[in-house]
């Protein structure tokens, strides 16, 4: 047995005995177009309240696959998405003076005020389209009075005093460095999702939304929330963030960032939905609601932009407050096994200590090295291959496979023996396969051992080959950063004994960006 039908007419009636406080709400924004300063809180609450339970209704009864009323149920999904992003911008709009933010590029607040004019212009079409459409449907629409104050909002000016008594955090560098820390991780994971400039024609501009998705906004926004609920949790109202003026300039820009992300979210949900070329519908007769080019422009001018420019600032500041509340330590761990410190080691660690913006050195032997330089860490390879080339007479003369070999004519044989017997023991790794060797003869007046040796130091400097080491550098510096250093170390700084690419845990995503 199918579904039961329902008819239009008992269908119409739930609705009209529902839509009462929706249609006022509607009535009252459609009536007022030539208001500059319409929107307020009141009113956006109670459209975001009021459509949303009139689209899970429609959406109960299938109205979105129904000819008769799939309009209107469109509408009011675009005044319930529209409603809440706009309360979103007015959230910004009112707290910019409390986020203490540091200075971008253009004016964040008038920038803030045009992409408000935006959602407004469109709320305003939103409402006028569903009065008409609710019009077409016969449902009825209350009057709307012009002395109405219910949707009103005058709000006198002035802050209440900050007298609540403050928490005492225990290790309080700690928890500040773990804020700061799990922000600059999470600033690096943004910038795999958020484009770094903006597209020079519009048809750049639509490829972006591959980028730009409303899945992977989500996802960045529900982390920022998380960060934002750790100080919150541990920071907010503590005698740290008293005498830390840093510390409430962090929180506004987290803060910040994920109305912004919100923002973000709900644009790229209404451009895949609804405003996309490929899935938006419009007969030539009726107006589009929204213009694509102009809803990705204000993603991408005013949500995007902004999102970046105060994770590039917040992130100098991280950086600095790691500095204030470094805890100093050491970490010993392996060099890398086989090509020591050369491009993707070096390059990752440096990455490592740059991301976090605090002094790290690195002592191999007498010598220090600064560990945010590749160059530096290039360097420590002349002691690295020293050491090699001096531990190689001595596994030569360890596996004894030359006793027998002295009078022989092929020195090139002899070092293939060699390098195959260090191979099957673990001491080399054969880059070159097959492993080409010059022919030569062995130098009756020179020492058999010394001739097998420099041959084979010949195949490590050109690369065929590689000997594995057990030389163990120190670290020191914050023990944040060290912790990351060490667990590069642990998973082969990235590369396998031949050289390549290998994953890293998540904790270390942030380098393969």
């Amino acid at each position: 047995m199918g579904p039961v039908t329902i008819s239009y007419n008992d269908f119409s009636d739930l609705i009209v005995s529902r839509t009462e406080w929706y249609f006022k709400a509607v009535g009252y924004l459609a009536s007022h177009l030539d208001d500059k300063s319409l929107l307020t809180r009141p009113l956006l609450g109670e459209l975001l309240s009021q459509a949303t339970q009139i689209e899970e209704l429609l959406d109960s009864y299938g109205a979105r696959n129904n000819c008769q009323w799939a309009r209107f149920r469109s509408l009011t999904a675009a005044i319930k998405l529209f409603s809440n992003v706009s309360y979103e911008l007015l959230h910004i709009q009112h707290s910019i003076p409390a986020y203490r933010l540091l200075e971008v590029k253009q004016d964040f607040a008038d920038s803030t005020d045009q992409a408000l004019k935006f959602t407004e212009t469109t709320l305003l079409e939103a409402a006028k389209q569903l009065i008409a459409e609710a019009e077409k449907l016969n449902l009825p629409i209350p009057e709307v009075s012009e002395e109405e104050t219910f949707f009103a909002e005058k709000l006198p000016s002035g802050r209440l005093p900050h007298d609540l008594a403050r928490r005492k955090i225990e290790a309080v560098s700690k928890t500040v460095s773990l804020l700061a820390t799990a922000f600059l991780n999470l600033a690096a994971e943004s910038r795999k999702i958020l484009p770094h400039r903006k597209p020079k024609s519009n048809a750049s501009l639509y490829e972006l939304t591959d980028v730009i998705s409303e899945e992977k906004v989500r996802s960045l926004e529900l982390r920022f929330h998380n960060l934002q609920s750790l100080y919150d949790t541990f920071v907010s109202t503590t005698e740290t963030e008293v005498f830390d003026n840093d510390l409430p300039v962090l929180r506004g820009h987290i803060s910040v960032v994920l109305h912004l992300l919100r923002t973000a979210r709900d644009f790229a949900h209404y451009f895949e939905r609804h405003a996309s070329p490929t899935t938006q519908q419009v007969p030539q007769t009726r107006k589009r609601l929204v213009e694509p080019e102009i809803l990705l422009e204000t993603l991408i001018d005013y949500s995007i932009s902004y999102v970046s420019q105060f994770l590039t600032c917040a992130e100098k500041l991280c950086q600095e407050m790691l500095k204030r509340y470094t805890e100093i330590g050491t970490v010993e761990v392996l060099v890398p096994q086989y090509r020591g410190f050369h491009v993707r080691p070096s390059t990752l660690i440096s990455k490592l200590v740059l991301h976090y913006g605090s002094e790290v050195k690195m002592k191999l032997g007498e010598d220090t090295y600064d560990a945010s330089s590749p160059l530096e860490l290039f360097r420590a390879n002349e002691k690295i291959n020293a050491h090699k080339r001096r531990s190689l007479a001595q596994e030569i003369i360890c596996l004894d496979v030359l006793a027998s070999r002295s009078d022989s004519g092929d020195l090139r044989l002899i070092i293939h023996d060699v390098v195959v017997k260090l191979a099957e023991s673990g001491k080399v790794i054969i880059y070159e396969q097959p492993l080409k060797i010059e022919q030569k003869t062995p130098q009756p007046d020179a020492n058999l051992m010394e001739q097998v040796a420099d041959e084979i130091a010949k195949l490590l400097v050109t690369g065929k080959i590689d000997i594995s080491t057990d030389i163990r550098a120190v670290f020191t510096g914050d023990k944040r950063v060290l912790e990351d250093i060490e667990l590069l170390a642990e998973n082969g700084y990235g590369e396998d004994n031949c050289g390549n690419n290998i994953s890293l845990p998540e904790r270390l995503t942030y380098l393969r960006q």
